[in-house]
């Protein structure tokens, strides 16, 4: 058996291992990292993020004229965690994420020369109560391809990067303690040599639940009338299996809220297929209209992104079939449809001011071609209705035949209202587009105008056939204020801790039932900086 030692060992290269490899770096501690994916992917999933982070009164907000507060922020944090009596430290990390968020995660941003884009936009505003009462979601200038890329230049700049090793391809498949120590035993994924790695502290980073295996996911899906699905797209890092979490359920530790997850509504195929069900998250904008395996405008309160996302992903799963059309025109997918992955953020990752402002007020055409070469059976155009319906009803699955007529009926309806004009919406989606329209600031956060579905000046039509995608778990291992990993006793391990998304992101569950968005990526930092300091 290979035999490593170390002062800390960390299992997991995304994110939040990396920034807890520079924290302890800093303080002079010898790091061993155990990835189990291969070198260009070290950074996990955020290195093809778009790159939001969820922040609370920030210099981006102050000058677009936003007034926040950490005290704003925690209640609105409550309003959409909808935290149960006993979640102690779901709530502290919660609680602690909102007064310290340009500590722990503005901060460290400054100190590895990175930054955003200038205006934060507005996520999970809310349906009927208060959601986030303001902008907060900070998109990385660069996307988190560019955060992941800082971040390993800052640790290599760093006098002791001597002192971090990282070995690739190698799986973490057990902790164990003994004699003051704590182990971590694996294997070399090439040579299926075993290994044992003996360090002061273990530190699981592991990741989520449920991108290795959906039924995982889906055993755990939430209760309650939720319903789980029975076909679903794969969004979630394929190394994502709950292995660890298992293994310190085995020694004692406590898992907690695996039943939340945070799924998105518009998921379609990934052509590399690099796992089973592989597909990218889309996000169609407030300007699109959703329709059901029938043809069936979605309703009585249209389907709108940017709202309640769960709620959004729940009425979905209420549909025939468990799958959606969306249907919008070419200057509304140009000017609203995101792509979930940082290669269609052309501007952003590229760090292309003009560029940007030049989509912003003319479409970017080049992530929406993108996106029509790489998914053609979900997403395609044609450049009238019927046509449209046609290819529609040739994708059309498990035997559900689309209504034309009821869909171009329902299409007129919502362009006739658009003909009438603004002081007579009375189409809950156009009302809501209207007040959302009121923030749009410095020209970088744009909705298209109020343009008709059919407008020919505004073609072709473009479809999307959508699935709910699996993203991220909110749920994990339970941890402390300094990140140790907590027994069945309430007692921590003393030498294990976890952080970033196999903690739940702080706690076993800093989101509760839902999450303002941008605190996924946000979380796994500030975990991993507290971790940093905490380790001694």
């Amino acid at each position: 058996m290979k035999t490593y030692q170390s002062d800390v060992i960390i299992a997991g290269g995304g994110i939040a291992g990396l920034v807890t490899a520079y924290e302890l770096l800093k303080k002079g501690k010898n790091v061993i990292i155990f990835d189990k994916d291969v070198e260009d992917n070290l950074g996990g999933l955020a290195k093809e993020a778009a790159g939001g982070i969820h922040m609370i009164d920030t210099p981006e907000q102050r000058s677009v004229g936003i007034k926040d507060s950490p005290e704003l922020a925690f209640q609105d944090w409550l309003n959409i965690a909808k935290f149960d009596e006993d979640d102690e430290w779901p709530r502290k990390w919660a609680q602690f994420y909102c007064n310290n968020s340009l500590e722990y995660i503005y901060d460290y941003f400054k100190e590895i020369q990175a930054g955003f884009i200038p205006a934060p936009t507005w996520a999970e505003r809310g349906l009927y109560r208060s959601g986030n009462s303001l902008p907060r979601f900070h998109v990385t200038w660069g996307t988190g391809f560019e955060l992941v890329n800082k971040t390993v230049a800052a640790i290599n700049k760093l006098p002791q990067r001597s002192n971090l090793q990282i070995y690739f391809e190698h799986e973490v498949n057990d902790i164990l303690q003994g004699d003051g120590k704590a182990l971590m035993t694996g294997k070399n994924m090439l040579t299926d040599e075993a290994f044992q790695a003996t360090g002061e502290q273990v530190i699981i980073a592991s990741g989520g639940i449920g991108g290795g295996d959906l039924s995982y996911l889906k055993e755990h899906w939430p209760g309650k009338g939720r319903k789980a699905p029975d076909n679903m797209l794969n969004g979630a890092h394929k190394f994502g299996d709950g292995l660890l979490h298992r293994k310190i359920e085995e020694r004692g530790g406590v898992l907690t809220h695996l039943e939340n997850n945070w799924p998105y509504a518009l998921g379609v195929h990934h052509p590399e297929k690099r796992k089973p069900f592989d597909g990218i998250s889309t996000m169609p904008g407030i300007s699109s209209l959703w329709f059901n395996a029938l043809g069936e405008r979605i309703g009585p309160l249209p389907l709108m992104v940017g709202a309640d996302n769960i709620w959004l992903v729940d009425r979905i799963l209420e549909q025939p079939g468990q799958y959606t059309w969306v249907i919008m025109n070419w200057k509304i997918a140009t000017k609203e449809f995101i792509v979930s992955l940082s290669r269609y953020f052309t501007a952003i990752r590229n760090m292309d001011i003009e560029l940007l402002k030049y989509n912003a007020q003319n479409g970017d055409e080049y992530r929406i071609n993108l996106l029509l070469k790489d998914s053609p059976e979900d997403v395609f155009l044609a450049d009238n209705i019927d046509d449209l319906i046609e290819k529609m009803q040739e994708r059309s699955l498990y035997g559900f035949k689309i209504n034309g007529d009821k869909l171009k009926e329902e299409i007129k309806a919502y362009d006739d209202q658009i003909d009438r004009g603004p002081f007579f919406y009375n189409d809950e989606q156009l009302a809501r587009k209207a007040n959302n329209m009121k923030y749009q600031p410095l020209g970088l956060v744009t909705i298209a105008d109020f343009k008709k579905i059919l407008d020919p000046e505004a073609g072709p039509l473009l479809a999307v056939r959508g699935f709910v995608i699996s993203r991220k778990s909110l749920g994990g291992i339970q941890t402390d204020m300094e990140c140790r990993v907590l027994k069945k006793d309430g007692k921590p391990f003393g030498n294990i801790y976890a952080v970033g998304e196999a903690a739940g992101y702080g706690g076993g569950g800093i989101h509760g039932k839902g999450a303002p968005e941008g605190a996924f990526l946000g979380g796994c930092i500030l975990t991993a900086r507290v971790c940093g300091r905490s380790v001694q």
